[in-house]
Order: C-alpha cells, then sequence, then structure tokens
C-alpha cells in the first residue's frame, strides 16, 4: 500500500472508532450536574417583593412597638365588652372549621397542611390566652386553667411540631433535589431516614435553609414564578 493509502486507511478506521470511545469516555465521566439557581437572585419579580415584604415587616414592627406604649398608657383596666356571646361562638365556628380544613388535607395529603397547622396552633394559643385572661377575676378561671394546660396548649404544640416536621422533610426533599441525589431506591426509603443517608453535609437546618428551596412552591402564596424557574433545575 501506499503511504497516501495508507493514511486514508488511517482516517477511516479513525472515524469507525472515534464515536464509540467518546460515548465510552462520557459515559464513565458524567458532566456534573449545573447548581440550581435561586428564584429569588433570578427573578427581578420576586427580588422586589421580597424587599417590599421585609419594608413592610419593619415598618410594622415600628409601629406595634409604639401602639403597644400608647395603649398600656391609655386603656382602662376595666371595660364591659358587648355582643360577648356572639365573640366567642364565632370563634370557636372559625376554630371548628380550621380542624376540619387541618383534617382534609392530612386525608388528602397536601402541602397546605403546613400552613393549616402553623394557623391551628395560632387559634388555639389564642384561644387558651383570652380563656384564661378574661377569667381571671372570676369562678371560672380553674375551668379555663385546665382547658388550657391540658387541651388547647398541648393540641398546638402538636400542631406545631407536625408543621415542624413536614416543613423539614419538604426541605430535605428540595436539597436532595438540588444536589442532584439519585440513589437507585430513593424511593421506597422513609422520609425521615432519607436526609440521614443521603443529605451528608448539606444543612438541613429550618433557620439557615433557604426559602426558595425545591418543593415549597405549592406551600409559598406566589408558587407560579417558582414554577416558572423549572427549566433552570437540574
Amino acid at each position: 500500500m501506499s503511504p497516501a493509502d495508507r493514511r486514508h486507511l488511517a482516517r477511516l478506521l479513525a472515524r469507525m472508532d472515534g464515536p464509540p470511545q467518546q460515548a465510552h469516555q462520557a459515559q464513565q465521566a458524567p458532566t456534573p450536574a449545573p447548581a440550581p439557581a435561586s428564584p429569588y437572585l433570578a427573578d427581578p419579580k420576586l427580588r422586589r417583593q421580597r424587599r417590599l415584604a421585609l419594608l413592610v415587616s419593619a415598618g410594622c414592627c415600628v409601629f406595634l412597638a409604639g401602639w403597644i406604649v400608647v395603649l398600656a398608657a391609655t386603656l382602662p383596666r376595666r371595660f364591659d365588652a358587648h355582643h360577648w356571646r356572639a365573640l366567642w361562638v364565632n370563634f370557636d365556628v372559625f376554630l371548628l372549621v380550621a380542624f376540619i380544613a387541618t383534617a382534609w388535607a392530612i386525608w388528602r395529603e397536601r402541602q397546605v397542611l403546613i400552613l393549616l397547622l402553623v394557623g391551628l396552633g395560632t387559634m388555639l394559643c389564642c384561644d387558651a390566652w383570652f380563656d384564661v385572661g378574661t377569667s381571671l377575676a372570676s369562678s371560672d378561671l380553674w375551668i379555663s386553667l385546665v382547658s388550657a394546660l391540658f387541651a388547647e396548649l398541648p393540641l398546638a404544640f402538636l400542631a406545631f411540631a407536625g408543621a415542624r416536621r413536614l416543613l423539614k422533610a419538604t426541605v430535605e426533599a428540595g436539597l436532595l433535589a438540588s444536589a442532584g441525589a439519585q440513589a437507585p431506591d430513593i424511593d421506597r426509603t422513609p422520609v425521615g431516614t432519607r436526609g440521614r443517608m443521603d443529605l451528608a453535609g448539606l444543612e438541613t437546618s429550618l433557620r439557615r435553609a433557604p426559602l426558595s428551596g425545591h418543593g415549597l412552591d405549592e406551600a409559598l402564596p406566589f408558587g407560579s414564578p417558582q414554577r416558572h424557574m423549572d427549566g433552570l433545575r437540574p
């Protein structure tokens, strides 16, 4: 064979062996998944909403601090309230609605259960606080104390603990998705142990986890911008 024929044959062999070798190398060394972009960094609308919410919250703190001083100096020690029966009956109706909505969310396994548990626990704490506070100078004080210590406050604690547990599981699931963890049997792993098995070295504290964690879009009031960023996720 002439040198030109040998070069032509070498080029043919290189073309035949090149693609499979490149595919094999691509399988052996997969490219790392890009880090997910936070909607609060990528979406200008969410950044403006976050700044507005922070400004409103700070303003409310300043206003409420001054209003507390004004109330402490001007409110009378005694006041005869009107429509007392309607007030408590309506509050108990709202509390009943909160229990029904929470039971529905537990039955349907909806993400909104986190918000309902927080709201239910808050209403129970308010019920105990005002029930005890309005009966301090009456014979119903002991009934109010027993009801608060053995019914309302324990139920509120269970509601807050359940909301924290569900929120932590949601954050852990979001960290798994953002880290690109793809264990073959991850769907068969209980949620409570999944974080200990696959989130080694990742921060799962609810005080430090970012607000834009994946999985929270169903619970946040502005879910559509979060779903709009699905294309940026790995």
